[in-house]
């Protein structure tokens, strides 16, 4: 625990909370970003559109899965606050290859890879990078926030319901991103008159407002959490991998965020498909969705007396109902309501995950977060269904076996054996 002259202190929890806020918004503007670099980078790649669209997403969530355990190494070895800072200037790094990505496409606009009877500006390349040194900094700084605020003592509070707080505001990030996409970067230009250079000014800024958030929290003081990781030199009696709740929380998490993600960032591509120039914008759909995980995680963060398996458990069976609507109906507003179920899993997911864990905690956070890498599968997944069953509905069924999995976790998978629990 934190010592007792810091305990109830709001201070650390709203800085974190702040930086999870910059987490779910880059996030999601990587994932709108899909949509409009369809347009300005993809213009002539015909037969894998969807394919190579959707590996924006595949590169972003693939720093998850290979750099996740970095960040439970570098909180045993520096702890949490030097953890944050380093995540954060890999964040800066990401966001001016993005910018760097622009540049090359306006200066190098012929210079072209040929993969089939596409061709793909080494442009397009450059922006996978940085969607990799952007995914690798927000797996770096979730397994720094994640057990710290679970840890946290903070009055009055349980940690899913911490945990659900924090999540809202990382939600009000997503929320707003798709229109900051739509509205800023692209200043309301219309899809097919998107150009690369549109990039160039909205991303250096960005890079220059999370430099100087890093520079603040260089500057502020964050207590160490005790009792959640290594000393120097320990060693740990066991495999991380020995927990059974920890492992399936991890494939847990694998679908939840598989399905998170999925719907995100693909619900606007199933919509310009169907709308065309006269329904509404696509990313009114994905804001509504983001906004449904925002305003649930709101309201649970009210609530302190209902367990995590009981949320897990019925949201997840309603989530699979409302999907299987969607499906057969062809309708996107009831598939954004999901949204409204989502918005606990995580925080639930998580503190099942990692319950009694005590020093194993910030190990087990890195390895957890590897599970995010489902952020990657299905949405590249489902864009392959699309391109071979030439559209989207059927391929929201991929939604429908994430939801049944986590079912599964909550009923059964996230239950604890006797002689998994550590001594105190």
């Amino acid at each position: 625990m934190i010592t007792q002259q810091k305990s109830n202190s709001i201070g650390p929890f709203l800085v974190l909370t702040f930086i999870y806020f910059i987490v779910g918004f880059l996030t999601t503007v990587n994932g709108q970003c899909q949509g409009p670099l369809k347009m300005a980078f993809l213009d002539h790649a015909e037969g894998l559109k969807n394919t190579f669209t959707t590996l924006i997403s595949f590169f972003f969530f693939l720093g998850y899965l290979l750099n996740s355990t970095l960040g439970g190494k570098w909180i045993n070895t520096v702890g949490y606050k030097k953890t944050l800072l380093r995540a954060m200037s890999v964040m800066v790094g990401g966001l001016l290859m993005y910018f760097l990505s622009s540049w090359f496409a306006v200066n190098y606009e012929n210079l072209a890879l040929r993969i089939a009877s596409d061709s793909i500006p080494y442009g397009f390349f450059i922006f996978l990078l940085g969607s990799y040194l952007m995914g690798t900094s927000a797996a770096l700084l979730q397994v720094v926030i994640n057990p710290y605020v679970a840890a946290y003592d903070l009055r009055n509070t349980q940690p899913v319901q911490r945990m659900n707080i924090v999540c809202a505001v990382n939600s009000f990030g997503t929320t707003i991103a798709p229109f900051f996409v739509t509205g800023v970067m692209f200043a309301g230009v219309a899809m097919e008159n998107v150009r690369a250079g549109q990039l160039m000014i909205p991303f250096i800024a960005i890079a220059a407002c999370v430099a100087v958030t890093a520079l603040i929290t260089a500057r502020l003081h964050l207590p160490d959490i005790q009792g959640t990781r290594t000393e120097h030199g320990e060693k740990l009696e066991r495999s991380i991998w020995s927990f059974r709740h920890l492992k399936l929380g991890v494939i847990a998490i694998f679908f939840y965020v598989g399905a998170e993600v999925s719907i995100g960032v693909n619900v606007n591509l199933h919509a310009m498909e169907m709308t065309g120039a006269d329904g509404p914008s696509p990313a009114l759909y994905a804001t509504l969705y983001w906004g449904g995980l925002m305003v649930g995680r709101i309201i649970s963060g009210l609530f302190n007396n209902i367990s995590p398996r009981i949320q897990l458990t019925v949201t997840t069976i309603i989530a699979t109902l409302l999907t299987l609507i969607a499906i057969f109906t062809n309708n996107l507003w009831v598939l954004v309501s999901v949204g409204l179920c989502h918005s606990v899993m995580w925080g639930c997911i998580f503190t099942l995950a990692i319950k009694g864990l005590k020093k194993y905690t910030s190990k087990a956070s890195g390895v957890f977060m590897m599970g995010v890498f489902g952020g990657a599968v299905f949405p590249l997944l489902q864009g392959i269904l699309a391109d071979v069953m030439g559209s989207w509905q059927w391929t929201w069924m991929l939604i429908v076996v994430c939801e049944l999995v986590m079912l599964y976790y909550a009923l059964w998978g996230s239950r604890i054996k006797n002689a998994e629990y550590l001594e105190s």
